[in-house]
Parts: C-alpha cells; sequence; structure tokens
C-alpha cells in the first residue's frame, strides 16, 4: 500500500518493533483490522512497518501482549507539518502573508486593453473609462459590471458603434466596433505643375492640363510644364494639373573619403549589474563599481514576474555592460573612391527620391593627400521633376 493523501492529512509514522516474535505483534494487528504498510524485517529480532497517527495509539495492547516496544523512526504528514510550523511563527506568518498577497494583487486591474480601435484614440478610451471610476490598479470588486460599462463608454466614444467589456484576470479587454464614415474627398485647388530643378525633360504625360514642354526641352526651375488653364478666350477654363514628367538633373559633390576606416567592434569582456524593479522604479543591488572599459555600451533587459496572461509590477534588470574597441581598416585607394560614391548616391536619392535612376557619374577631379581621397563627383540623374503651384499664387503675383 502506498501513502494516500488521507493518511498524510492524519499523519504518519513509521515505527520498528523490538522483541522476541515481531511477527506475532504485526499478524495481530492486522487480524485485528489495522492497516499496515511498507512493512520489513531490519534484523532477527527487529521489524519495521508504517501506520497513520490515529493506528499508532491503538497499538499499546498488542505490544503488552506480545512483550515488544516500539521507536519511533520517522513522522510526516499535516499535524507534523503544523507543529514545525507553530514553533516557526515567522515562517508560518510570511506564507499566510505571502498568499494574501497574492490574492490581494489577483484582485486588482492591472492592464486594460484596447482592441479594435483604428480612429479612435487609445488615450480617449482610457480617460472615458477613468471617468467611469476604470483604471489600473482598481480593485475589481469596484468595477461597474461590463455590460453596465460598455453602454456608458459607448456614451462617452460617439465614434463608437458598439464596446464590449471582458475581465479575463488581471486584465480587462475593451473591444471596439467603430462607426463607418464616408471617406472625405480631398478637395484640390486648381493648379499648374512647374519644374522643381534645372533639367532636361526625358518624359511627359498630362492627365489633367495643358503640357507646355515636350520631351528634349530644357526647362528651368520654377517654369510651368503642365498648365492648369485650358481653352482660349471665352471658353477658358482653369483645371487641376496632374502628371508625370521626368528629366535629367545634374548632382556635383564634393567628396571626402579617408583611407583609413574606424569602426567599433565587441571584444567579449562584459560586466553584469542587476536591479530589482518595483512600480517602475530601480534599486541596484549587485555590480557596483565604476565602468572597467575605457569604451562601452550597455543592454538593459527586464525580466518581469508574471502569472499567465498578466504581469506583476514585479521584477529585475539586467544591464550588461559590453567593452568595445576601435579597430582600423586601411583601404585601397579604388576602395576609398568607391566608399565615396555609395555616400554621393545615398544623399542624391534623399533629396530626388526612391524612384530616381543615376544615368552616368563621371568623377572631373580627384586627389589623394594626408590619408585621405578628395573627388568632384557629378551624378547625371533621372527623376521626377514636378513641383505642384496653385493657381491662386499665379494670379495674385
Amino acid at each position: 500500500m502506498k501513502e494516500g493523501w488521507l493518511q498524510k492529512m492524519q499523519g504518519t509514522v513509521t515505527v520498528q518493533v523490538r522483541g522476541e516474535s515481531p511477527e506475532a505483534l504485526v499478524n495481530a494487528v492486522l487480524e485485528d483490522g489495522l492497516t499496515l504498510w511498507s512493512i520489513r524485517r531490519t534484523s532477527p529480532e527487529r521489524m519495521e512497518f508504517s501506520l497513520t497517527v490515529p493506528e499508532f495509539f491503538r497499538l499499546r495492547p498488542y505490544l503488552k501482549r506480545t512483550g515488544c516496544r516500539v521507536h519511533v523512526t520517522r513522522r510526516s504528514g499535516f499535524p507534523f507539518w503544523m507543529k514545525k510550523a507553530g514553533k516557526r511563527k515567522f515562517f508560518a506568518a510570511g506564507i499566510a502573508i505571502f498568499f494574501i498577497g497574492i490574492y490581494l494583487l489577483s484582485s486588482l486591474v492591472w492592464n486594460i486593453e484596447v482592441r479594435g480601435n483604428k480612429t479612435i484614440k487609445t488615450e480617449d478610451l482610457l480617460a472615458a473609462a477613468r471617468a467611469e471610476g476604470v483604471y489600473p490598479f482598481q480593485w475589481d470588486w469596484k468595477l461597474p459590471e461590463p455590460t453596465d460599462l460598455a453602454k456608458r463608454l459607448t456614451q462617452r466614444l460617439p465614434d463608437a458603434a458598439w464596446i464590449g467589456v471582458e475581465k479575463k484576470g488581471t486584465r480587462l479587454i475593451v473591444q471596439i466596433v467603430e462607426t463607418k464614415k464616408p471617406k472625405a474627398t480631398n478637395l484640390r485647388s486648381t493648379r499648374h505643375l512647374i519644374a522643381s530643378a534645372d533639367a532636361v525633360v526625358t518624359r511627359i504625360i498630362a492627365d489633367k492640363g495643358r503640357p507646355v514642354v515636350h520631351v528634349n526641352s530644357r526647362v528651368k526651375k520654377g517654369q510651368i510644364l503642365v498648365s492648369g488653364t485650358i481653352g482660349e478666350g471665352a471658353n477658358t477654363a482653369t483645371v487641376v494639373a496632374d502628371g508625370e514628367v521626368r528629366g535629367l538633373v545634374w548632382y556635383e559633390y564634393n567628396i571626402v573619403s579617408p583611407l583609413v576606416q574606424k569602426t567599433n567592434t565587441y571584444t567579449g569582456v562584459t560586466k553584469t549589474k542587476w536591479s530589482v524593479v518595483m512600480f517602475g522604479r530601480s534599486m541596484q543591488v549587485s555590480g557596483y563599481g565604476k565602468n572597467p572599459f575605457e569604451t562601452s555600451q550597455t543592454r538593459e533587459e527586464l525580466q518581469q514576474l508574471g502569472w499567465r496572461d498578466w504581469k506583476l509590477p514585479f521584477g529585475r534588470m539586467k544591464e550588461t555592460v559590453m567593452e568595445t574597441k576601435t579597430e582600423s581598416r586601411t583601404l585601397t585607394r579604388e576602395e576609398a573612391v568607391q566608399s565615396g560614391l555609395l555616400q554621393a548616391r545615398a544623399d542624391m536619392l534623399s533629396k530626388a527620391g526612391s524612384d530616381a535612376v543615376v544615368k552616368e557619374q563621371k568623377i572631373l577631379h580627384e586627389k589623394t593627400d594626408n590619408g585621405k581621397v578628395y573627388m568632384k563627383v557629378l551624378l547625371e540623374v533621372d527623376q521626377s521633376i514636378v513641383k505642384e503651384m496653385p493657381l491662386v499664387q499665379m494670379q495674385g503675383e
């Protein structure tokens, strides 16, 4: 027989029987219905077995009858645990406080999660919930009924068609279905399309308006490309000029590219700091002292305590300080030139747009001096050269 939960609640003892006939004691006890388990002989005159505490006190008549004596070698179960806990009052009080704390913490709303909102700001919904007495670290028994809360929030947020409220553990989940509004039409004023830079036109497509230049035309910055005025005389009208105009634009760069590149790398040597985090505040507990590295980078990792889907405001912060060192790499002249050209292309794309295409690049001048390559570079770029100009502005001029 194995020791079950009922035996553990009653308490169990393991005893050693000494005498001339321990077998007679065991047989007599079993015949009268007492329950023994783990029966074994430890020597010719000794046997050992386990039984519950209530049945242990029933052994006295059998001991007198057989002339045996018993010695308790092991105690276990709930009564003995309670006796130990009584001797350790502070330990028992700590366990009680722990479970009470867990119960109280689980009775708080730790987080309000908003789902389904696109146009309604989360901050607006949280403000409406706070006005109804719902906010983080509020006791759940003080919360309104979910159906009542949903109705009140819907009244406070006219852009919400439906709001549902559900409590899961320590989270309050607010699901929103927003009202559908017709898309606002984009009202655009009449305009011209003008050149954003000096260029040679390579492509022109006028979806609306009247093109006033053609392919291979050289245009100046601010010159009209597609006019928003159409018709002649009494039939003149203004429209919102629209279309695509691309042209060749030239960019000139003065580039300085070093022959020695310096980069920061990790050495693999680290120092770790630990801090206790409580309610958004941290207190360092290990890793004291100054930073031993001349150059370093720090990486932080928050390890927050939690249970299932909710997080406690307690945890620990791991700060890893990683030593870095500066490494130098010597480039050839060709590598330095290519590095400088890449910098020029990156700057050009930030100005001309991601759809710009470099047609040609020319190095107008190049020299090497003091460990650096100096270059003057000309980039020929095919890009969009369209810029909008309202007709009202034209008339005001």
